[in-house]
């Protein structure tokens, strides 16, 4: 099986044996010329297959900020709410601590369970 560039170099030496060594700094040149441009699109390929990994990280990780963020003024608002329920009802300490140790429980397992980049 070959490839096409094994077909250029074949090409190439040909070339040598029918044009002599006159032209041989004209053919080399233009082989290596025309393998550069296949390394440059391949990199040009890579390049941009990259760039757009790192646009769906960058949009994953975004998204992960902004559940978190939302997350944290859910809580903050529903312990508040919590809060003052409890004060009108006259509750125990323990029962403020089991409201916000919810709170930061609930907003740790869920940053901690998030992945990170």
């Amino acid at each position: 099986m070959t490839s096409p560039h094994d077909d250029e170099l074949r090409a190439a030496v040909a070339a040598r044996r029918d044009l002599g060594p006159d032209f041989e700094d004209s053919i080399i040149e233009s082989f290596l010329d025309k393998m550069g441009k296949e390394v440059d699109r391949r990199v040009d390929q890579r390049i941009a297959a990259d760039a757009g990994l790192a646009k769906r990280e960058l949009k994953q990780q975004q998204s992960a900020a902004g559940m978190r963020l939302a997350l944290a003024i859910v809580s903050i608002v529903m312990g508040t709410i919590a809060t003052v329920a409890l004060t009108v009802g006259d509750a125990g300490l323990l029962t403020y601590l089991v409201v916000w140790g919810g709170v930061v429980l609930v907003n740790a397992a869920f940053t901690l369970g998030s992945p990170r980049r």
